[in-house]
């Protein structure tokens, strides 16, 4: 039982920088450039929080970043991003595929997509490639 509370306690310790990459790595990709601006306006925080976190994203190698200049996400950075986006749309599709509307699958997999277990994704990932495809598609 206590490894299951130390694994949720691990993920929650990594979704604030999995959020943050997964923000930085959209914004660039829409915008072209990502600003910690554009981080405060999303996430409704201040400066200093995104600041902070943006620090922390720094020292663990996944952002950087100069005075006055855009976030650039590191290699390690774009493929924390692509593996979140990916782990977010499996867990977003497969809710939908049981019958969750869009905005309600949207909004949960936001926060299941934190904390779903490889073999969790895994078998969401077979569910939904045994899935018939609907006409028109």
């Amino acid at each position: 039982m206590a490894n299951v509370h130390q694994r949720t306690r691990t993920d929650h310790a990594s979704e604030m920088a999995e959020d943050y990459v997964e923000a930085i790595f959209d914004i660039i990709d829409h915008s072209g450039v990502c600003r910690a601006s554009d981080l405060v306006q999303l996430f409704k925080v201040t400066h200093a929080t995104v600041n902070n976190t943006v620090g922390r994203l720094v020292r663990d190698g996944y952002v950087t970043t100069e005075p006055y200049r855009p976030l650039e996400l590191t290699g390690k950075g774009k493929t924390l991003a692509r593996k979140c986006r990916e782990r977010h749309e499996i867990v977003r599709t497969f809710l939908l595929a049981l019958g969750v509307s869009e905005a309600t699958a949207t909004a949960d997999s936001e926060g299941i997509e934190h904390h779903v277990s490889p073999e969790t994704l895994k078998a969401m990932r077979s569910f939904l490639k045994a899935q018939p495809v609907p006409p028109g598609e």
